[in-house]
């Protein structure tokens, strides 16, 4: 997988915010910003995958499994 350049333009209080968010991180803002991309982006993904099988399974989980139950 190659590279390709994203240039933003962000007002000074919002970088030095990143700044401060990565530094706490010992990171760079670039890997901190993308970093963060890549959890947004999981966090979208997944919150599709699990509404995908609420519909297909519907809302109270798989076939076979019940809910509420103590074994």
């Amino acid at each position: 997988m190659g590279s390709t350049v994203l240039s933003l333009r962000i007002d000074g209080e919002l970088l030095d915010r990143l700044r401060q968010h990565a530094a706490k991180r010992g990171m760079s803002v670039q890997d901190y910003v993308v970093r963060t991309l890549i959890r947004d982006d999981f966090d979208e993904r997944f919150k599709a995958a699990v509404d995908e099988t609420e519909k297909f399974y519907g809302a109270e989980g798989a076939p076979g499994v019940r809910t509420g139950e103590v074994t």
